[in-house]
């Protein structure tokens, strides 16, 4: 999604002159349409990641629009006070981009990974927390938030060419979207886990199991209204995502659950160990942290057969 998203910047920036792009010394062979369009609209920080969040509040304050662009767990954690203080304490419009969450940067190993970036930022209040699916909704995406008065966060898959079949780029803040409908199982997926949660589907229904895969793509404001309508029609209900199983999308999904005294059995599939010494592809990462197609798959039929004693 990367390219996606500054091709969609240059776009957005051809018109608003108060967008600006900040990046802690990466994103080579990826940033580059903006920085040569608009070079006095690109600032390189340098591995500064505090400094670069408290330059973009500043600028944010004094009016302009800056899109902070760095690995997901840069993005967020080694800045995370300056995220509270500036951005958060302040309302200001600082978006704040994240790429490759969960273990998509599988082969630099766990301080690359973005396991805990959604349940840390989750807690400030008032920013926005969005997890695109794909290329097509992050579009989407940007063009629906990019001017919102308070501050965001854009997850970002780093894997290019995503698409996520029946989504057709739909996103609204707040709301969830289906692209499969079933009576079995209800399969909730946050961002790059979409795919993993589709092809469980497809496996599913080879075995005569019917199961509704709902996408959400806006963490934070969470679609309450939707998980309670679609909660209630399902008792079998699975979270999947590429983050640590506490505070992120099953944290989430719980809470909907407790708080308005819904009757549905809850399984999370989520990464629940540290991965120290795991390196490999992303897909054999995901197998190893249990959040694979299969893991899905093999979880709901478990679940159901179990039910059906």
């Amino acid at each position: 999604m990367r390219k996606a998203f500054v091709k969609k910047l240059v776009e957005l920036a051809e018109r608003e002159p108060r967008i600006h792009l900040l990046t802690g010394d990466l994103g080579f062979y990826v940033v580059e349409p903006f920085a040569e369009r608009f070079p006095a609209r690109f600032i390189n920080a340098g591995v500064a990641e505090q400094n670069m969040m408290g330059m973009a509040t500043g600028m944010a304050e004094s009016g302009l629009i800056p899109f902070v662009y760095s690995i997901a767990t840069f993005a967020t954690l080694r800045p995370y006070e300056f995220i509270r203080n500036g951005p958060v304490l302040h309302n200001l419009p600082v978006k704040i981009v994240g790429v490759g969450g969960g273990v998509e940067y599988s082969h630099h190993g766990p301080t690359h990974f973005g396991l805990d970036d959604v349940g840390a930022l989750r807690v400030q209040p008032g920013l926005s927390i969005i997890t695109p699916c794909d290329s097509e909704q992050l579009n989407t995406a940007i063009e629906k938030t990019w001017d919102a008065p308070g501050p965001a966060y854009y997850r970002l898959s780093k894997n290019e060419g995503i698409t996520v079949p029946g989504l057709n780029g739909r996103f609204e803040i707040g709301k969830i979207d289906f692209v499969a409908n079933g009576q079995d199982a209800l399969i909730i997926a946050m961002g790059n886990a979409a795919p993993e949660a589709q092809k469980a589907e497809l496996s599913l229904a080879q075995k005569g199991i019917s199961a509704t895969v709902a996408l959400v793509s806006s963490i934070s404001p969470r679609p309450e209204d939707l998980l309670i309508e679609t909660i209630s029609r399902h008792r079998y209900v699975f979270t999947v995502e590429a983050h640590y199983i506490n505070g992120g999308l099953g944290s989430m999904v719980s809470e909907v659950i407790a708080e308005n005294g819904l009757n549905a059995r809850l399984t999370r599939l989520a990464v629940r160990q540290v991965p120290k010494g795991m390196v490999g592809s992303e897909q054999y990462l995901c197998e190893r942290l249990g959040i694979s197609a299969k893991d899905i798959t093999d979880k709901v039929v478990s679940c159901l057969n179990l039910a059906a004693r």
